[in-house]
């Protein structure tokens, strides 16, 4: 039975590679503590593989733990180790210097846990200078790599050791060593004696420093973006701004995965430190620029954070397309076409081709419909010709170059020849310039309203929670976002493991100044509609202008005859009622009846007193069939009298809108009819105001009766605006 344990621990041997694996297994061996077993733990302990170095210091580490209660288990393990030293010193053959090196380490482990006394490490080291030449070098080296810093470091053997480094840098200069053992040496040496220098002194920052650093560099992440913020904020910024701008322009020296949260910083401050924002764009661009003009291959990683930075800056809608385009063209055009440009571009660097990559990875999949799409399409074309000039590239590059192309555009094609792209080029130019101004307007058109339709539903949450969840600080509610954004593009692209920090809310109905007003005009106001209306009309020809008169004319009067038609249609019932019973009232030969009921003299007039009665329908269901019961109830109850007042107040607001549209066609009448003699603009603009104005107060009016509305939409609290990422 202890046989079989033995060998389970010696199976179990190579296995230990911690501390507490190797200390089990010390404890366990001691349970089986005899003779014969020590001498097979040696034996095991000295056969161990020549080539599983990291199994020495365990080993020692269990040679030494067990040398308290078994003197001999070291002793052993010794003498066959220094026997086996005595016999390779000898072997020249290449096959052995492995086994040599194996037998010199495991010396040294056991020297470090004083079980190899220093006089057996001096004597194979000798042994080793006396012939220094061959594997002797390799195994000098490692014997002081292994144990010679603890041997010069101990005072009982420090003299001795700096005598034997002595002799070894003297060897090594008398003998003319190849480069690979001159390294060895010195490498051991050093590593035994490292050179007189003083001590690196690190740079004292001032505390509010350390703590910015402590903010951007430690405590940024997903869940603290929001505490990060607000602590930004209450930071004296008249004496950190300079410095809060160097922190961020260092995103290469943070978690690259965290550049986009230094991006959202910088959005959500700008609401609030709007010349802090501008600045770290200007100078973003200018180390992109400054990174061109020196190609120095130590500033590549900074240039590739700068370049996602910039990227994630467009995504949370902070810059404009037109930056980014710019860039891009920067990129494959600077330097060409100048004596200098084998210095800053080489032909065979690929390095701008994956700051390219960077870019479009980041934010190209938003450039997805409108005047983006084209001026993408325009720029992939040039990006073609610039990798075509490349010539040959490296695997890396060209798979991220196939999969850039696989996420943005997968239809497009790849040019093969310089001509072909010309020929594609020259293509696209002539349909930019042949398509009509109407369309291009159009598509300008949709991307603005694409653009703010995507700023007002942003509105998702940091970590899961609502848009409106505000952050308090200092009993009250402030804004970290800001919906206002300069991009053009309309794409929408869902990404959910990104958060959107906003930090308006509503306060009861309540409207915070400086909330719904952001540039000193109410949103959503009529005002602000008719501003823009007139705005754009200036911008028209009169030939438009007329138009334009006469399709509002046909739109108002197509609603007029829809209106007419209703008139005479059944009016819609209070309640909602089957479409058979609604069918089947009409057939009801005894009396007409509208919605409600109508007043009809009873027959039996003796029975009921002579009193009048009013007819309605109950609604019953038998099984699964529907089916009315008609009722009589007395003129005189309090529902028939509401429902008369109601009917009543329909009736005058009917009038009120027949004779509001009299009027309008009337006054539409004695326009056109001076619309000859009118020559100033203006007049015209405000005759347009004005008829607008009537028939939003046509719709208006005609609300309850089946009339067009128009609706403006906000918040119980106003309108709210929050930086919400690109989506």
């Amino acid at each position: 039975m202890d046989g079989a344990s033995l060998d389970n621990i010696l199976q179990r041997l190579p296995g230990c590679v911690s501390r507490d694996l190797i200390d089990q297994l010390t404890v366990e061996f001691c349970y089986l503590n005899s003779k014969a077993n020590r001498k097979k733990l040696a034996r095991a302990l000295f056969n161990v593989n020549r080539t599983s170095l990291e199994l020495l210091p365990y080993y020692s580490r269990l040679v030494a733990t067990l040398s308290t209660c078994m003197k001999d288990v070291p002793s052993m393990l010794l003498s066959m180790l220094e026997e086996e030293f005595n016999f390779l010193i000898n072997k020249k053959d290449q096959i052995n210097i492995e086994t040599k090196i194996k037998n010199i380490r495991f010396i040294g482990e056991l020297c470090k846990f004083k079980m190899a006394p220093p006089a057996l490490v001096f004597s194979c080291l000798k042994s080793c200078l006396d012939d220094f030449s061959h594997h002797n070098i390799d195994v000098a080296c490692n014997l002081l790599e292994t144990c010679g810093r603890f041997l010069y470091r101990s005072p009982e053997t420090t003299i001795r050791m700096a005598n034997m480094l002595e002799i070894l840098m003297r060897l090594k200069n008398v003998k003319n060593l190849d480069p690979r053992h001159s390294t060895l040496v010195e490498n051991a040496y050093y590593l035994c004696k490292p050179p007189e220098r003083s001590a690196r002194i690190s740079k004292v920052r001032p505390p509010l420093h350390q703590y910015i650093r402590k903010l951007l560099f430690s405590d940024l992440d997903k869940s603290s973006v929001e505490h990060v913020l607000r602590q930004l904020r209450k930071l004296p910024w008249a004496e950190c701004q300079q410095y809060l701008l160097k922190c961020f322009l260092k995103v290469h020296k943070g978690k690259y995965s965290q550049v986009h949260l230094i991006a959202l910083l910088t959005a959500s401050l700008s609401r609030y430190h709007d010349d802090f924002a501008v600045a770290v764009v200007d100078e973003v661009l200018e180390e992109i620029r400054v990174g061109l003009e020196l190609n120095d291959y130590g500033m590549q990683q900074r240039r590739l954070a700068h370049m996602r930075f910039l990227g994630e800056l467009y995504s949370y809608k902070h810059i404009d397309s037109s930056v980014v385009f710019d860039t891009l063209y920067l990129i494959i055009v600077f330097g060409h076409g100048t004596p200098e440009q084998d210095v800053l571009d080489p032909p065979e660097d690929c390095f701008r081709i994956r700051l390219i990559i960077t870019l479009l990875q980041t934010c190209g999949h938003y450039f997805s419909k409108g005047s983006s799409k084209r001026k993408l399409d325009k720029f992939l074309l040039h990006f073609q010709r610039y990798i075509i000039s490349k010539g040959p590239l490296p695997l890396d590059i060209e798979f991220d170059i196939q999969d850039l192309f696989g996420e943005l555009r997968p239809n497009m094609s790849r040019y093969l020849s310089i001509e072909e792209l010309v020929a594609a080029l020259v293509e696209l130019e002539e349909n930019e310039r042949s398509a009509p101004v109407e369309k291009v307007e159009n598509e300008r058109h949709s991307d603005n309203e694409s653009h703010k339709r995507q700023a007002r539903d942003a509105g998702p949450s940091v970590n899961g929670g609502s848009a409106a969840n505000g952050i308090e600080e200092n009993g009250k509610d402030h804004e970290i976002a800001d919906s206002e954004s300069y991009s053009d593009s309309g794409s929408i692209d869902g990404r959910e493991d990104e958060d959107i920090l906003s930090e308006d809310k509503s306060n009861d109905g309540s409207d915070n100044e400086g909330d719904d007003e952001d540039d000193g005009i109410p949103v959503g106001s009529d005002e602000d509609e008719n501003v823009e209306v007139r705005q754009k009309v200036m911008k028209v020809d009169p030939k438009e202008q007329e138009d334009f008169d006469r399709e509002l004319k046909a739109l108002l009067q197509e609603s007029l005859e829809s209106r007419k038609s209703e008139a005479r249609s059944r009016l819609p019932l209070n309640m909602m009622v089957p479409m058979n019973v609604l069918e089947g009232s009409s057939k009801d030969s005894r009396a007409t009846e509208s919605e409600s009921g109508e007043e009809t003299v009873d027959e039996e007039g003796g029975n009921a007193g002579g009193s009048s009665k009013v007819r309605v329908k109950v609604l019953m269901k038998k099984g699964h069939k529907q089916q009315t019961r008609q009722m009589l109830i007395p003129a005189d109850s309090s529902i028939v009298r509401s429902t008369k007042q109601q009917e009543a107040a329909e009736l005058e607001e009917k009038q009120s809108i027949k004779r509001r549209i009299l009027e309008y066609n009337e006054r539409e009448e004695e326009e056109l009819n001076g619309a000859s003699q009118m020559g100033n603009w203006g007049q015209g603009a405000t005759n347009t105001s004005s008829i607008r104005s009537g028939g939003r107060g046509s719709w208006d009016g005609s609300a309850r009766g089946g009339g067009r509305q128009r609706h403006h939409i906000a918040g119980s609290g106003g309108f709210y605006h929050s930086y919400g990422r690109r989506r």
